[in-house]
């Protein structure tokens, strides 16, 4: 009898035990998969140095390689629960942070004139993709992702919006790695062709700024015609990044008006993060630099946390891809995309 006792006593301790450590594994796994994205994230930033790699930039470079680990090693499933983490709450916080790269006060008093020709190129470019995906047969909520992609800011466009649309992780990784591939292609097209335009810095700055894919391909295409160009191409993307808000917005009522006949789960998730994008734009147009003095070069380390966190999130999400269905899945979007960009450039240099 005691000796059956001291058997189930060792077990009920084995028992107690095992709850106890089961937290502690289940918090170190966690955090291991936050550590996995992030030493993604570092190594893409590290190989965006690289001659032949530093105008691809550090999140394509990081989603090609989270794609490629995942068809040599698979899914890392044991620490999945970080991985996610950093997919869903990284991203978020990196669309927060990238408020700051809003003045909303110089684009009201400075581009307005150029926020009405932002508005009919995010238009343009959407319903565009999204025509041109339904001609190709290509998967629907892809190309909406490739369109609001190209016609606000790239993938931090794509990344805000995708909750909205109830987009999947692939279809979000899959549209950031090509906006950012295709932007990057654009912008180096517009360095080598600026010379034989015989147009304005001022003329090339705005065909800049409203037809080009994220803030860092205006900036890459901007630069190279001077301080003016690369000051109204910015200031033009920044009405762009502006219209983000009142998009996101529209989507929903149209996520809604589009689901209400049917039966299952109708519930649209207000993107809370976009009220911490508009507070930090408010924050750094009202606030930094007049009444909060910070040094540029504070801003820029803001700026490259920003990116780093946000290439940590899109590691998470590229994970989820499958090389089998980025053949099937991707290539007629990235169709229509690319339609859509030439055309829109075209279109763009005359609206200029």
């Amino acid at each position: 009898m005691e000796s059956q006792g001291a058997r189930t006593l060792t077990i009920r301790e084995e028992e107690n035990q095992q709850k106890k450590s089961k937290p502690r594994d289940s918090a170190g796994l966690w955090l291991g998969g936050i550590a996995f994205t992030v030493v993604i994230a570092a190594i893409g930033f590290v190989l965006a140095k690289v001659p032949g790699f530093d105008h691809v930039g550090p999140l394509a470079c990081a989603i090609v390689i989270a794609i490629i680990y995942r068809q040599f090693f698979g899914y890392p499933e044991a620490i999945r629960s970080g991985i996610q983490f950093s997919a869903k709450r990284f991203l978020r916080f990196a669309i927060i942070l990238y408020g700051l790269k809003l003045n909303i006060d110089v684009v009201f008093h400075q581009g307005l004139s150029l926020l009405a020709r932002d508005v009919g190129v995010i238009a343009f470019a959407i319903l565009t993709t999204v025509w041109l995906g339904k001609l190709l047969k290509a998967e629907s909520a892809l190309s909406l992702l490739l369109g609001v992609g190209t016609g606000v800011c790239g993938a931090a466009a794509i990344a805000a919006v995708s909750p909205i649309v109830k987009a999947d992780d692939e279809d979000t990784a899959i549209g950031a790695g090509i906006i950012a591939l295709v932007g990057t292609i654009f912008s180096l097209a517009y360095t080598i062709i600026r010379p034989f335009l015989h147009v304005s810095a001022i003329h090339y700055g705005i065909w800049s700024g409203i037809s080009l894919h994220e803030i860092a391909h205006v900036a890459l295409a901007g630069a190279p015609a001077g301080p003016d160009a690369l000051a109204i191409s910015l200031l033009a993307k920044l009405g762009r990044v502006l219209l983000l808000v009142p998009l996101c917005f529209i989507l929903m009522y149209w996520m809604k008006r589009k689901n209400s006949g049917n039966t299952g789960d109708t519930k649209i998730e207000f993107p809370w993060f976009l009220i911490g994008f508009m507070l930090m734009s408010l924050f750094g147009s009202y606030c930094l630099g007049k009444s909060i003095h910070v040094s540029q070069g504070f801003m820029n380390g803001v700026s490259n946390l920003t990116t780093f966190i946000l290439t940590s999130a899109m590691v998470g999400l590229g994970l989820n891809v499958s090389l089998k269905d980025l053949r099937t899945k991707a290539l007629r979007p990235l169709i229509a995309m690319l339609i859509t960009s030439v055309v829109l450039s075209v279109g763009a240099f005359f609206i200029a």
